[in-house]
């Protein structure tokens, strides 16, 4: 059932007037089996009452003759309502229209609807309950009712997680991106049962953190990257003015970054993985001290004096460690491309890694962990953006955000210069 319409069909059961006659003989049972219990049993008689007066509205007072009337009583069925995270059986009055056909009660609908089973199922898995411990951790309906609920077992708890992963899904993969003012974007893959999947996570001109997609595939190659950002494209991602991408040391991320937008990306490339890939071909001791030698480098707000010194290092690196100074050197000015245009210490030091997109990642990783065995790409997608989503409710913005207008202004200028100056270039060649 749409949002909007079980709204609509809450509010318009909310306005009906009933006064309820609680039996408390009977309930005093429940009264004696706490206060979850007598609520629960009390909530039936409310819902049964409620029933009772929408079928009174809608045929009329029991026993008085209408010649005008549309519907008339068809005696009850049985039925389940949602309670306590469990659906309870219950009778259901029936009305059926003079010329035929059942007439549907709207506060029948609303209690019976699964949607809030599934909610409850996703919460409860996100927070670590396994499928077979949800009747152990669910309310106290009181013994009575206990007995009669049903709907917590292994199976039917596993089977509203895997709708609600992927009503998640979609809603993720289906974000209108138009509306969305992006100063930068990270771009990182991730590996689940064998089966990559490259997320992305925008960040807006006032800092502000937003996953707005995946794609899935075997590598984290230069086609999957290409694939993602043309769907993100397809979805009104706004990039003409230019973006900031900040990416790992992967070469399929940057060229896949490229094919797509061209000179509109500014690429800023993770100086933190830079420096591993530099320290794995160094000797342990060795490795250290041009760890710190290049932390400082990047870390330095003079972006030509850094970018020297790197190149000192690298060429000190080159007669004993020829791998390590090649590494170092490969897309070497990337590393310096935030302190270049002139952003702030403190938002440099957000943008100048890829940390953001690494502790999404890590949210993911939480929860994926959880799963034994990941059945196929499919079942992998569900988790992870569910994974996404659950860690976009704890985001903050980054740090120095209130930099990212004038980092944002200085990314577009730097495109702007570079379209003139291919104009110039052509017009030349033209000449």
């Amino acid at each position: 059932m749409p949002a909007a319409t079980r709204d609509a069909e809450a509010a318009r059961v909310a306005g009906l007037c009933v006064q309820p006659r609680l039996p408390l003989a009977e309930l005093e049972g429940a009264i004696r089996e706490g206060l979850m219990a007598f609520s629960c049993a009390a909530g039936l008689v409310v819902i049964a009452e409620m029933m009772e007066a929408e079928r009174t509205a809608i045929v009329g007072p029991k026993g008085r003759h209408d010649p005008n009337r549309v519907a008339e009583r068809n005696g009850s069925t049985t039925g389940s309502v949602v309670l306590g995270g469990r659906r309870v059986p219950v009778v259901r009055p029936r009305a059926t229209l003079v010329g035929g056909g059942e007439v549907a009660l709207d506060s029948y609908a609303v209690f019976s609807s699964a949607d809030l089973l599934t909610q409850v199922a996703l919460e409860r898995m996100l927070a670590g309950v396994a499928t077979r411990r949800h009747r152990l951790v669910a309310e106290p309906i009181g013994e009575t009712l206990e007995a009669a609920a049903r709907g917590d077992s292994r199976s039917a708890v596993s089977r509203r997680f895997k709708t609600a992963t992927e009503a998640k899904l979609a809603e993720l993969l289906g974000r209108d991106l138009s509306g969305l003012d992006v100063g930068a974007m990270m771009i990182d893959g991730t590996y689940f049962a064998e089966c990559c999947v490259v997320v992305a996570l925008a960040i807006t001109a006032d800092g502000t953190k937003v996953p707005v997609g995946l794609w899935d595939g075997d590598t984290e190659n230069t086609t999957v990257v290409k694939d993602l950002l043309a769907d993100l494209v397809a979805r009104g991602l706004a990039c003409d003015d230019g973006v900031l991408f900040i990416l790992d040391g992967a070469k399929a991320l940057a060229a896949g970054v490229k094919r797509v937008f061209g000179d509109r990306a500014v690429i800023q490339r993770c100086t933190l993985h830079k420096r591993r890939n530099v320290a794995d071909y160094l000797p342990k001791p060795y490795a250290a001290t041009i760890d710190r030698q290049l932390a400082r480098a990047f870390n330095d707000a003079d972006a030509k004096r850094g970018l020297r010194i790197a190149e000192r290092i690298a060429a000190q690196l080159e007669e004993h460690y020829p791998s390590a100074a090649a590494s170092l050197r490969e897309g070497l000015e990337d590393m310096f491309t935030v302190r270049r245009l002139g952003a702030s210490d403190r938002l440099a030091r957000s943008l100048y890694c890829t940390n953001a997109i690494e502790s999404m990642i890590s949210v993911v990783g939480r929860l994926c962990d959880r799963v034994t065995n990941f059945k196929d790409a499919k079942m992998v997608r569900r988790w992870v953006g569910v994974g996404m989503l659950e860690a976009e409710r704890s985001f903050r913005r980054i740090k120095g955000c209130k930099d990212m207008p004038a980092l944002t202004k200085a990314v577009r200028a730097e495109v702007a210069r570079r379209r003139s100056g291919q104009t110039a270039k052509a017009n030349h060649v033209a000449a």
